[in-house]
């Protein structure tokens, strides 16, 4: 629904756009309707769905709505039934004045064929005002001399309705001295006087008393009255006399209230009290009596009230001058009100568009305004401006519309929403101006790929991690917004050996974590390398892939491991010969070991830890040759035992041993015969054995006794309970045992560290050949799977020359 919604807005924007560059097709054509005054509000005007041709479906659909202009809003548009309504009562005098037609404009503007119509309502007068005089009394003073025939003017009745509906005649009550004369000025107005039909007599009636009635010609009638009282006087027969018969002035529209406008001059040749004369301004409307006035000594005529040239351009009135005797003469006043700049444009936004898509074309439109000025002249010519650094320009549709249009093509990512401000200033002196700010916000679409922070990643890891372990974390930004931005990652690459790449590394899809699945192995691999793809959430997806290296970082987890001597696997000895004439450094043989690790951790190191006959020998520190540090004596036992510690430098460093066996002799059958004249010397080892046998026992016996009396003190607690059974006790030495095996080729050489194991309840010792300390070397796997004991007879006996007797079991 959403993409239909986009796509029926962008065809409404390319008709619009379409439509404003053809001006002269936008305006259809004017439709016109007649109503008369003081209708009532919601009243039906027209049917304007029907005059624009569109069904009552279509009337919210396209957007249909009236443009208002002017100051107060008379008429709406009822999108139920497709009327036109009066929104408000609307008296016509009050609306339109003194105009013979009333008509009021208003626009209809079709949003989606963007067509504007002209519609006038004009507005007919009905007979809802009586005539009405300014004065309900009037007073004449008429000299008894007063000759027959002599006219006096009487007050004209004002009446707000135009034509019919005004005054359209006058009558005066029955009287035996005076008739009235209805007569029509040049302008149409129809004014009454007094006609003096039979002379007065002052003695004989001093006042007399006559109605005047103003008549319209509406239906019904209306009618008006006012009350005359006629003084009559002595003689005064000379009326006032104007200096002029018409007064014009032109005033600016700005003038302060009580700004003299003019002074009129009238004068009666008569004298004394009968050549005062009075003024009073005549035959004006309403709205002109509460802005002029005229001083009824001075004739001066100035303002009580503010001019607006935008209400009124003109005005006319009369002015009376009368003496005491009523004798009158008038004049026409003229006031012509000059336009000044006392307006500010006043901008109407017609149709607006405040979501822009970023990929929209240069030209798109995005506002229809409407700039009208109640100036005239060059105060009411408008020009209109938007900042220059903004993408987009203002142009001319027709009348007064001007179209906001985008200029060049617009990027979200590096402005989100501009606010454009209009400013529409007039040509007046000093001109005047008005601003309106529009928000245009521009809409996202995915044109932008997710970006890595760097080119590529270095990242490490120390061996032997914890699965699950993090090592590293990579972020990429997508500078669109929402879903287009919305960035999720993923591992793309090979194996590591025999293992698959997602089985040994994963990633954290919304956060870029990287974690090890597994544990990692220096020795077996050094480094990882594979890509992360960064992939948005825009439809279509834009992803961008970057190279990551997993560095292994070493720890010191690998023993030496010792290549030479290497672990006999004849159940032999091997014997390395050192002729008896050795000079001191002569290079008997090389201890040789070898580190999976690297670095440091390999470094290795040699040093003597043991040896038969300390300073007879010698190892090198980093060579591991093992040479002689003296020349041999004769006390020098024939068989030297050297153990050799290999140690790395890893922290903490590891190491392994190695037992080497020098037989010092000149030649092979040397060996044989000089072992086989020996006899095996007694065991140094085996009293302390015998030592260690009776100190066990002991402690046992006592251990024994301690359970005994602690079991007879719980005896009431544990009747059923059953006798302890006897515990044993292990004690492991390290006595070396040496002894010459002869296989008739040759002889080896072999010690060995005992395990003793002594138990109270059998008759037998336990001898336990202990495991090589061969950590790291390829033989010690086979050697790990082997446990060898050795079972010696309770009764140890040492026979000259001859050794004890092992029995080997796996």
């Amino acid at each position: 629904m959403a993409d239909k919604a986009r796509l029926r807005d962008c065809k409404r924007l390319a008709l619009f756009c379409f439509t404003l560059v053809s001006a002269w097709e936008t305006v259809s054509g004017k439709i016109r309707y007649s109503i008369p005054e003081e209708m009532q509000k919601g009243s039906f005007v027209g049917n304007i769905l029907k005059d624009l041709g569109l069904d009552l479906k279509e009337l919210s659909d396209r957007g249909v709505r009236i443009v208002s202009t002017g100051r107060t809003q008379y008429f709406a548009l009822n999108l139920k039934s497709g009327h036109l309504i009066t929104t408000e009562r609307m008296d016509r005098e009050q609306t339109c004045g003194q105009l013979e037609t009333c008509l009021l404009h208003l626009e209809v503007l079709v949003e989606d064929k963007v067509k504007l119509f002209i519609v006038d309502v004009e507005i007919t007068d009905i007979n809802d005002n009586a005539p009405r005089f300014q004065e309900d009394e009037l007073e004449f003073r008429i000299s008894e001399l007063a000759a027959v025939g002599t006219r006096y003017s009487l007050e004209e009745a004002q009446d707000p309705d135009v034509g019919a509906s005004s005054v359209q005649g006058y009558y005066l009550s029955s009287n035996k001295h005076f008739s009235l004369d209805v007569q029509t000025g040049a302008d149409g107005d129809k004014y009454a006087e007094l006609v003096l039909e039979k002379s007065l007599d002052r003695e004989e009636q001093d006042v007399h008393y006559l109605i005047l009635i103003a008549t319209d010609g509406g239906d019904p009638v209306r009618s008006g009255t006012a009350q005359i009282r006629i003084i009559v006087l002595d003689a005064n027969d000379n009326a006032p006399v104007f200096s002029q018969p018409v007064y014009k002035v032109s005033v600016l529209e700005n003038v302060p209230v009580g700004s003299l406008l003019l002074t009129v001059n009238a004068t009666d040749p008569d004298e004394a009290i009968n050549s005062e004369v009075t003024y009073s301004l005549r035959k004006m409307k309403d709205k002109a009596s509460q802005i002029f006035q005229v001083d009824s000594k001075t004739g001066e005529i100035s303002t009580v009230g503010n001019l607006d040239y935008e209400e009124a351009a003109s005005y006319e009135m009369e002015v009376q001058a009368k003496d005491v005797g009523d004798l009158s003469a008038r004049s026409k006043i003229l006031v012509r009100v000059i336009d000044v700049n006392d307006n500010a444009p006043k901008i109407t936004i017609a149709s607006l568009f405040s979501s822009v898509s970023e990929d929209n074309p240069p030209g798109t439109l995005i506002a229809l305004l409407n700039i009208r000025d109640k100036d005239s002249g060059e105060n009411g010519e408008v020009t209109c401006s938007i900042p220059g650094n903004l993408p987009f320009r203002l142009q001319k549709s027709f009348d007064n519309y001007y179209s906001l249009v985008t200029d060049r093509p617009l990027d979200r990512e590096r402005v989100s929403d501009y606010n454009v401000t209009i400013k529409a200033t007039d040509r007046g002196a000093p001109n005047l101006a008005s601003k309106t700010t529009i928000l245009v916000q521009l809409s996202d679409i995915n044109d932008n790929a997710p970006i890595f922070n760097q080119t590529s990643y270095t990242l490490y890891i120390t061996e032997n991690n914890p699965r699950g372990a993090s090592f590293g974390s990579l972020k990429a930004n997508d500078p669109d917004s929402g879903e287009n931005a919305r960035v999720t990652y993923s591992i793309t690459g090979t194996q590591i050996q025999e293992a698959p790449l997602p089985s040994s590394i994963s990633i954290n899809s919304e956060t870029g974590a990287l974690y090890a699945l597994r544990s990692f192995d220096y020795e077996q691999f050094r480094e990882i390398r594979f890509q992360v793809q960064a992939q948005d959430g825009g439809s279509p997806p834009l992803s961008s892939n970057v190279s990551v290296t997993l560095f292994i970082l070493d720890q010191n987890d690998n023993s030496p491991h010792i290549l030479h001597p290497s672990f006999p696997t004849d159940g032999s000895t091997g014997v390395e010969l050192a002729p008896r004439s050795s000079e001191p450094g002569y290079l008997v043989t090389k201890v040789v070991a070898v580190d999976a690790d690297s670095g440091q951790n390999a470094w290795l190191s040699y040093q003597l830890l043991r040896a038969t006959e300390p300073g007879l020998f010698s190892v090198g520190l980093h060579s591991g040759e093992i040479r002689t540090a003296r020349s041999f004596v004769d006390k020098d036992a024939l068989k030297q035992s050297l153990v050799v510690l290999v140690k790395d430098n890893g922290q903490p460093p590891l190491s392994a041993t190695a037992t080497v066996t020098v037989v010092v002799a000149d030649s092979i059958p040397e060996i044989l015969s000089d072992l086989s004249s020996l006899s095996a010397p007694a065991d140094p080892q085996s009293s302390l054995t015998l030592y260690l046998v009776i100190a066990v026992a002991s402690v046992s016996c006592l251990f024994f006794t301690f359970i005994l009396v602690l079991l007879a003190l719980r005896l009431r607690r544990w009747r059923n309970s059953q006798l302890f059974d006897s515990s044993s006790v292990t004690f492991s030495g390290v006595p070396v045992s040496q002894f010459v095996g002869i296989d008739g080729v040759r002889a080896f050489l072999h010690s060995y560290s005992h395990e003793v194991s002594l138990t109270t309840d059998s008759r037998k010792s336990q001898f336990t050949l202990p495991k090589l300390n061969c950590s790291s070397t390829p033989t010690c796997p086979s050697i790990d799977k082997e446990k060898e004991s050795v079972l010696v007879s309770e009764n140890l006996s040492v026979s000259n020359g001859v050794q004890p007797l092992l029995q080997r079991r796996r």
